[in-house]
């Protein structure tokens, strides 16, 4: 027997997210110092475009407008695309600055973060882990019929599946996929928001 409003025995315990009831925030981040693309919990995408004369002060346009957009949106969860295995070494160093003040970000705020591969995000969406933007964009068309005008990398798009992957792993997809590709998502540890939804009220 079960006592409402508590965590049965060994719930924090599972290996897998467990599904969430009522309305999830779901927001995606596709982390770069020159334009860094994301999804937000209502639908909509964005870039976050810096100049790079402005040098190490992007990071704080960055740091600023994630902050913003969380404390506007209030996301129950972020999900962050991973650092690609293959970088040249002044990239990692920038790289690695924008994922620190964007951690920072999201820690201030007490929202967890979780981190996909580039592989496992484009496995999801395309069935490809060496996927293109091309691919990546075709994928969303299909799969929701939603196209991203003035994205020539592909920033937004990457926002928008790091969305939808969160929403796929909580139970609650966006739109359908293959089993196959959904279970991509299996290898990622997602965080437990059972206990941080309840307390906050978000299933009631």
């Amino acid at each position: 027997m079960s006592i409402p409003g508590l965590i049965a025995p060994g719930r924090l315990l599972l290996d897998e997210p467990a599904p969430l009831e009522g309305m999830l925030r779901v927001i995606g981040f596709d982390l770069s110092i020159v334009s860094t693309g994301y999804g937000l919990p209502n639908g909509s995408t964005g870039r976050i475009k810096t100049r790079q004369r402005d040098g190490d002060r992007r990071l704080l346009v960055i740091e600023e407008t994630v902050a913003g957009l969380v404390a506007e949106h209030r996301p129950d969860v972020a999900v962050l695309e991973d650092m690609p295995t293959r970088m040249r070494p002044n990239a990692v160093k920038a790289l690695g600055k924008v994922h620190g003040v964007v951690n920072a970000a999201l820690l201030r705020a007490d929202v967890p973060y979780v981190y996909l591969s580039p592989a496992t995000l484009k496995s999801y969406a395309a069935d490809n882990g060496n996927a293109s933007k091309e691919d990546m964009a075709a994928a969303a068309f299909l799969a929701a019929g939603v196209e991203f005008p003035d994205d020539p990398k592909g920033d937004r798009c990457d926002g928008w599946w790091l969305r939808a992957a969160g929403h796929d792993a909580y139970g609650v997809p966006l739109f359908e996929l293959p089993k196959a590709q959904r279970e991509r998502l299996a290898v990622v540890p997602w965080p437990n928001l059972l206990p941080q939804r309840w307390v906050l009220g978000a299933d009631q």
